[in-house]
């Protein structure tokens, strides 16, 4: 289960880099999305993967580690909402500048 998890998590995080790294707005905003996946999946990982195991303390028990569960919890509270504002801030763009480039220009064909 520990080598699934490993490869969905670095296929997120590769996927993510990948569109985070394109011209457009929306690829941008899906990589940062999935990257994001990526690094709550991480922390999950972090508090060590088990079924079935309480998240309560008990002396002699299994137990998992609730922090991460808890940060996680606040990352993707955090991340929707940065996810609204940078759909809106994109859709605003575009409406001001008529495009979704990243930088504001079109893309300019080579040999002009």
């Amino acid at each position: 289960m520990e080598i699934l998890y490993a490869v969905v998590v670095a296929v997120l995080a590769g996927s993510g880099i990948y569109l985070m790294l394109r011209a457009r707005t929306f690829p941008v905003v899906m990589g940062l999305m999935m990257f994001s996946y990526a690094v709550n999946l991480f922390l999950v990982a972090m508090g060590r993967l088990r079924t079935g195991a309480p998240a309560i303390v008990m002396e002699g028990a299994v137990y998992t580690d609730p922090i991460p569960q808890a940060l996680v919890l606040t990352a993707i509270v955090i991340g929707f909402a940065m996810t609204s504002f940078i759909t809106v801030l994109a859709l605003r763009a575009r409406g001001e500048m008529g495009n979704d480039h990243v930088d504001g220009q079109e893309d300019q064909e080579p040999g002009r």
